[in-house]
C-alpha cells in the first residue's frame, strides 16, 4: 500500500498516511485532529541494481568482439 505525505496547515505538522491509491486524494486528518491538510509531493528513490547505469562495452553492433 502505498504511504502519502501531508502537512497541517494549522499547526505545520507533517505526517504520512499508508492508504490505496484510490483514497490519496480523499482528505486527511492530521495527528492533532485538524482537518485542513494538504497533500505534499513527495518522489520515489530508486537504489539498487535496476538503478544502476548501463555501461556500453564498445565493440560496435554486437557489443564486443564477436564481429570479427
Amino acid at each position: 500500500m502505498p504511504t502519502y505525505a501531508y502537512r497541517c496547515r494549522e499547526c505545520s505538522e507533517s505526517f504520512e498516511l499508508n492508504r490505496p491509491m484510490r483514497e490519496s486524494g480523499d482528505p486527511a486528518v492530521c495527528p492533532g485532529g485538524h482537518r485542513d491538510t494538504v497533500k505534499l509531493l513527495t518522489t520515489v528513490a530508486v537504489t539498487g541494481a535496476a538503478a544502476a547505469p548501463v555501461t556500453p562495452s564498445g565493440g560496435g553492433c554486437c557489443g564486443g568482439g564477436c564481429c570479427g
